[in-house]
């Protein structure tokens, strides 16, 4: 993977780049960025620009001998570990015995979360973790020397699933040897052994910004996916629509491409259906709308509740702001306006944090019928009944 690749990420590109050009590279880097921030693929792009044999002032040259493999993840030099589950009860799991599925996951879905990876290997409840046997071919790996690259790279994504096992790791980290690379790639700090946190040089991967992932969503820029051509990309969306979606997902191009798959759900009509339910048509209507949305599967639940919640946010906007200088759809605006009429800002901020605490349980899995019996209940209660608890 190259940095053209890389959503935005200009500025972290460019440090890393100069930290290379001026000989001030640290032996372990710990990239730390949120989920869909593309830390994992700016990792990737890191990795092959340090092998590179003909590097440009900008990135890698992608042509090289050294690039395809890079670029191919099959680079003797670029080692991965990640978290795996047993194949098998008894077994005791390395990351080499996914590396096939390792390379198609990384081909298909570059800004995949853990979640998404440990799906991809059929963990389902499954816990992944790196093991302690993992973190032996790690020492046995870079004890090694270099194939072909004057450096050994080893990119260690997800170090939140190392145990204390990874203090096994600590020496190597401290004291590596001659020309040898760790890359770090995580998402929680808090997560991470406070003994191998101590030996990592921080780069901080800030959130893309919304302008970067709308030319992305525009230009077909992301992995294969369900429902899209196999072409290294997909069919790029309107401008208005890639707009929409890159405000919507907050910086999170992972949750980009999930509301990309949702592009065409009518998320207005079905609030507008609930709206009503609540407050004028009763019982009858709020059962059956709550029996269709939960028909629809959790990420969809997810994209309905977030629509929602930047629907409120767009309305407390535009209690401050003339609604001709606020640059949002007419649909979305008509919208914000009329729960302006319903809902004054203290109900607004009780529903934006109902919303917030249904999302979160929908993540752990919360029956859906219940969850939104529940929330359509205390949402009549706030609107209805103006039922809130007001805070100074």
């Amino acid at each position: 993977m190259s940095f053209a690749q890389v959503i935005g990420q200009d500025r972290v590109r460019d440090n890393l780049i100069e930290l290379v050009r001026f000989n001030r590279l640290s032996h372990a880097l710990l990239f730390l960025g949120h989920e869909g921030s593309g830390a994992l693929p700016l990792a990737l792009a890191f990795s092959q620009y340090v092998v590179c044999e003909n590097k440009k002032e900008k990135d890698a040259c992608g042509v090289c001998p050294s690039c395809i493999k890079a670029s191919q993840l099959i680079h003797p030099d670029i080692h991965f570990s990640y978290p795996v589950i047993p194949k098998k009860a008894g077994d005791k799991p390395v990351s080499s015995d996914y590396h096939s599925e390792w390379r198609e996951f990384i081909k298909q879905y570059p800004y995949g979360n853990a979640y998404d990876w440990l799906q991809f290997i059929g963990a389902e409840n499954k816990q992944g973790n790196i093991t302690a046997q993992e973190c032996n071919d790690i020492i046995h790996k870079l004890s090694l020397k270099s194939f072909e690259s004057g450096y050994k790279i080893l990119i260690l994504w997800m170090p939140e699933y190392l145990g204390n096992e990874g203090n096994k790791l600590l020496k190597l980290i401290e004291e590596p040897p001659a020309d040898t690379l760790f890359l770090l790639v995580a998402e929680n700090e808090s997560l991470i052994l406070p003994t191998i946190l101590s030996r990592t040089q921080l780069v901080k991967i800030p959130l893309p910004e919304t302008a970067d992932i709308a030319r992305a969503l525009e230009a077909g820029q992301a992995p294969e996916s369900e429902g899209r051509q196999r072409s290294g990309g997909f069919a790029g969306l309107g401008a208005e629509q890639a707009r929409q979606i890159a405000v919507l997902c907050e910086g999170n191009y992972h949750e980009a491409l999930q509301l990309m798959r949702h592009a065409d759900d009518d998320w207005q009509g079905v609030l507008r259906d609930w709206l009503n339910a609540i407050l004028k048509n009763g019982p009858v209507a709020q059962v059956k709308w709550i029996e269709e949305i939960s028909k629809s599967g959790r990420e969809r639940q997810k994209q309905f509740l977030r629509y929602f919640n930047h629907l409120l946010e767009q309305a407390v906007r535009l209690r401050y702001i003339d609604p001709a200088q606020l640059p949002i759809p007419d649909g979305e605006k008509d919208i914000a306006l009329r729960l302006n009429k319903i809902a004054d800002i203290g109900q607004q901020k009780a529903i934006i944090q109902e919303l917030d605490n249904a999302a979160y349980y929908i993540e752990r899995n919360a029956h859906a019928k219940m969850l939104f019996h529940a929330l359509t209940i205390k949402l009549y209660h706030i609107l209805a009944e103006k039922k809130v608890v007001r805070v100074s």
